[in-house]
């Protein structure tokens, strides 16, 4: 929340040295984990206009909300009050062995995007960026600020981009020269008017291999993605069915997707996570399909406390696993795991499920007829 606290007066904001300060801020925010800190204005810039064409294309699907607060995202000084300046904050969330590749190449795992295998991310950085502030109040006294962790509408790329952290790559990622794009974000707004970083330049070149690597082809061009078929929003933002073109497309995936992250070369010289809560929990980094379908909801809800799998529901992760399912190389277990679901209270479930059994009775009728 904004503080309550007033402003620091006029003669002790004079007195303060704001470089100094500034310096301090990016040396506390290490000590608490952070691998990079940087610092920026309120101005969005050019994003504002990218963001007005890409809502007037419907690239952001069911995600209204992206609509309903973008005059926010446009201009934060109305969601901050008083702000003048953004700090933004990234911390690397990869663990050493995180076996993407390994589990995309074997139909029969589920594959769960990197960072949600451990402890959903907002609570920790949260913590961690009201640790700063206090730190940021012993040295100056009262200051107003806000900390965001994805949880309002923020242009946090655009912004950690300004604030020198990296630069938007193609994939519309936030990719760092050192470290490439396997970190979280958060930001805390402040009215103390600290100097500002120098923005970061674009190093992706002619590179491509992230628009061409798209399992759905979501980019409609470099720095241009139509969520609405990217399958990070069709597996966890989607809340109906999934379009029966892109079933297929979406493989082993259950939970959101990493290839144009897997397949970024920046993405060498990235380092492992120092935060125990990042590791994967309950083996979700190598789950058979089969063993996650057959949760039940006591179970889901068990084994995803605290997890940002939470957020796509018990119905949504059923749905999602049924087309992962229907994707994987036919066998009994497969089937009958399928076949159990028939019945499941969920309409929505229940089609996806008939959708897979289709698909593995064409391709037995297929390969027998063969």
């Amino acid at each position: 929340m904004f503080s309550a606290a007033s402003t620091p007066s006029t003669t002790t904001a004079h007195a303060l040295d704001f470089a100094a300060l500034a310096a301090d801020i990016k040396a506390w925010g290490r000590e608490l984990g952070f691998q990079q800190v940087g610092i920026t204005d309120l101005d969005p810039g050019l994003n504002a206009q990218h963001l007005r064409a890409w809502l007037a294309r419907d690239y952001h699907g069911e995600m209204h909300y992206m609509q309903r607060h973008a005059e926010l995202r446009r201009a934060p000084e109305n969601l901050v009050p008083g702000a003048l300046r953004l700090i933004s904050l990234r911390m690397d969330y990869l663990s050493m062995d995180t076996r993407a590749v390994t589990v995309l190449r074997n139909p029969a795992q589920a594959y769960v995007a990197r960072y949600a295998l451990g402890r959903d991310y907002h609570k920790l950085i949260r913590k961690r960026l009201e640790q700063l502030a206090r730190r940021i109040h012993s040295a100056v006294g009262d200051f107003n600020y806000r900390a965001f962790v994805d949880s309002g509408p923020v242009l946090e790329r655009a912004f950690a981009e300004k604030a020198g952290l990296g630069w938007i790559g193609k994939n519309t990622m936030l990719i760092n020269r050192r470290a490439g794009s396997w970190f979280f974000l958060g930001e805390l707004f402040t009215d103390l008017p600290l100097p500002i970083d120098t923005p970061s330049s674009a190093h992706c070149g002619t590179c491509r291999a992230c628009l061409d690597t798209c399992p759905t082809q979501a980019f409609v061009g470099p720095w241009i993605l139509d969520a609405r078929r990217c399958i990070s929003y069709l597996t966890i933002e989607l809340k109906g069915a999934i379009p029966l073109e892109l079933r297929p497309l979406i493989g082993n995936r259950v939970f959101g997707c990493d290839d144009c992250q897997l397949c970024c070369p920046w993405n060498k010289f990235t380092s492992a996570t120092r935060e125990h809560d990042f590791t994967p929990r309950h083996a979700l980094d190598r789950a058979e399909l089969v063993t996650l379908f057959n949760w039940s909801e006591a179970e889901f809800l068990r084994y995803t406390e605290g997890s940002a799998i939470r957020r796509t529901g018990y119905e949504g992760w059923l749905r999602n696993l049924a087309v992962g399912l229907g994707n994987a190389p036919r066998d009994a277990s497969v089937i009958a795991a399928l076949e159990r679901r028939l019945q499941d209270p969920s309409a929505l479930v229940r089609e996806h499920v008939r959708w897979a059994l289709d698909r593995h009775c064409k391709s037995h009728q297929e390969s027998y007829h063969a």
